[in-house]
């Protein structure tokens, strides 16, 4: 058989096969089209456990679940007359010392004021000496004179250093309550849903003891496993549709790829069939608007465009 004979056999071939793999291509888009998800997972969000600040009784504590907070609202307090008598105590205190100080400080004022005319008596005797009117002995003794008081000036601040050290050390102990009261305020962080209460009013609360959990409902978080044959068909940023049981029919939502796992981890177990459970799958979170109908745990599924797959897939050929 010719060379020719032989070219034109292999391109039938190759025409056929092309034929069959566009084929099977549309066959399994088709089947997808039909019903099957390319993923399912639940919905979930950010939750933040909000927990007190210092230790009391709950004075006030307007919160119950399902309150939709806003960012900074006050919620309540904790009591804070044990720390407001506490810095009247360190009122007083530095009252007291500060007295002594003013004490001390009067006497270096009183020195000062000696070295200032000990100081003018020795400018004097020095301008006799240049004409010839006083002696040397007259400017030693001022000069001795002067020595003296800055001896008794730094005698008397060392004396009050410790004055001064002590109400350093209240002004940081009144600071301290301060912001202990400041923290007895129970202040909202963050936008959202009560989602549980952990204490009542006038119940005794204690520091890092949870108060309630709130999370921001306004976007959701799916979360669905994809293989690793579907990792290649997404993309962070991505557009893709979600849906959820309804009433009659499935409720589509708008949604967008915001995370995709670096390392492949075992199927959870909510996946029934064994030989699911066992294969490796990549987590992803999708962020998906809240009308008001999605709900924590709520299962869903994961709908990728066929026109998005069939773009990445030329795109990699």
């Amino acid at each position: 058989m010719s060379l020719k004979g032989n070219k034109k056999i292999r391109m039938k071939n190759y025409k056929y096969l092309l034929g069959l793999t566009i084929i099977a291509t549309n066959l399994f888009s088709c089947e997808n089209d039909n019903g099957k998800a390319d993923g399912y997972g639940n919905f979930e969000a950010t939750e933040i456990t909000i927990s007190a600040e210092n230790n009391g009784k709950l004075m006030q504590f307007a919160v119950n679940e399902g309150d939709v907070l806003q960012k900074e609202q006050f919620i309540g307090y904790i009591d804070t007359i044990p720390l407001a008598l506490k810095r009247e105590q360190l009122e007083v205190s530095k009252a007291v010392i500060s007295s002594k100080s003013k004490g001390v400080l009067s006497q270096i004022d009183i020195l000062n004021a000696k070295l200032k005319t000990a100081n003018t008596n020795k400018t004097r005797a020095e301008n006799l000496i240049k004409d010839n009117a006083g002696t040397q002995k007259q400017l030693d003794d001022v000069t001795g004179e002067m020595y003296v008081i800055k001896s008794q000036i730094r005698s008397v601040e060392i004396q009050n250093a410790p004055v001064v050290n002590e109400l350093k050390s209240i002004d940081v102990q009144l600071k301290q309550i301060d912001n202990q009261i400041k923290k007895s305020q129970i202040i909202n962080p963050i936008s959202g849903t009560v989602l549980t209460k952990y204490a009542e009013p006038n119940e005794i609360t204690a520091f890092g003891k949870p108060l309630y959990k709130i999370a921001d409902l306004k976007t959701m978080q799916l979360r669905v496993y994809v293989s690793e044959t579907q990792l290649a068909t997404i993309k962070i940023g991505q557009g893709v549709t979600v849906k959820i049981d309804d009433a009659e029919a499935m409720k589509s939502y708008k949604g967008t790829i915001s995370w995709i796992a670096a390392e492949a981890e075992f199927t959870p177990k909510i996946i029934q069939t064994k030989e699911e459970r066992v294969a490796l799958v990549y987590a992803v979170k999708i962020n998906v608007k809240n009308d008001g109908s999605l709900k924590i745990g709520m299962p869903a599924e994961l709908w990728i465009n066929n026109s998005d797959k069939n773009n990445k897939t030329q795109n990699n050929e």
